[in-house]
């Protein structure tokens, strides 16, 4: 006898519909392998699908696993807003409640949610204070791997460098949003450049801090074929390590890092605003929060 798994589907970081970065959230995961799970998001082809689960500590008020079309992740931004607006829609979370704490795979994530009346309007996840590898010897290097000009890259005077929060990423900076637009990525250029630096295989994160009418902080892209995601509409677990790192090279100033905007996905005709708040201490990050909006598409149910 099959059994039934009801799923809702819903566009994050955006404030309306077919924006954003999609995502399906299955509400009871429970009798499901990790097969099954990783089939189901293969099924969905989405960036990520969530499954939540009963708390496995109690510490935390629900389980969630992340999956690509291609693997499970430790921690994702837009799996995380987008499943506690899922959590919302059911009712699961009510407007009562100014916060809970989700089980990913990193260990126990807090979110904090926001409310107009019934409806929950934002929400903002907290993630570790990014950790970063030493900087490309050679930045130009990746240049070649998104085919752009040298001179986008290494005339930025910023480092190419892998920032973490729970999720690695290559953090690519370009000189102008015309050059994020027109990059390509060159998987082979990219081994190459990866083994030259001594990096491991990660997505790449490219963006520039060119100002635009939209009154972002960056504009940006992210690649990461290897996971199943060819491009990325908006990555919320590099956001903690990109907004750490604006800070970390003195890029923004301490008034402003509590209120970061990334525009992401608008080569791809999916713009999306992700919101990132950095806390500091001594000229340091102390905290991180990656937040934003979602709006419901729709549900569905599947049968195994």
């Amino acid at each position: 006898m099959l059994k039934s798994y009801r799923y809702i589907h819903l566009d994050v970081f955006t404030d309306r519909i077919f924006g954003g970065n999609q995502l399906a959230v299955v509400l009871d995961g429970r009798g499901l392998s990790t097969s099954a799970m990783q089939a189901i998001a293969k099924e969905m082809n989405f960036s990520e699908t969530t499954f939540v689960l009963p708390p496995e500590r109690p510490d935390t008020d629900a389980r969630v696993r992340i999956f690509t079309p291609a693997e499970e992740l430790p921690m994702a931004g837009h799996p995380t807003i987008g499943t506690t607006y899922a959590l919302a829609r059911a009712g699961v979370v009510t407007p009562a409640t100014a916060a809970i704490t989700l089980g990913l795979t990193i260990g126990p994530t807090p979110v904090s949610l926001e409310w107009d009346g019934e409806d929950l309007s934002f929400v903002w996840m907290t993630q570790q204070c990014a950790t970063f590898g030493d900087p490309a010897a050679d930045p130009a290097g990746a240049a070649v791997a998104l085919r752009v000009p040298a001179a986008t890259v290494t005339g930025t005077g910023l480092p190419v460098q892998v920032g973490s929060s729970g999720v690695p990423y290559l953090l690519v900076p370009l000189t102008t949003r015309s050059a994020v637009d027109s990059a390509v990525f060159d998987a082979s250029a990219f081994d190459a450049f990866c083994r030259t630096a001594g990096f491991d295989d990660v997505p790449i994160f490219l963006f520039s801090l060119e100002p635009g009418a939209d009154n972002g902080t960056v504009y940006s892209r992210m690649f990461a074929p290897n996971a199943g995601v060819p491009e990325d509409p908006a990555t919320g677990s590099a956001c903690g390590p990109l907004g750490c790192y604006l800070v970390r090279n003195k890029v923004v100033t301490a008034e402003k890092a509590g209120a970061m905007l990334n525009v992401q996905g608008v080569r791809m005709g999916r713009p999306s605003y992700i919101h990132i708040a950095v806390a500091l201490d001594g000229g340091r990050a102390s905290s991180v929060r990656v937040g934003g909006r979602s709006v419901f598409v729709g549900e569905g149910t599947l049968y195994l």
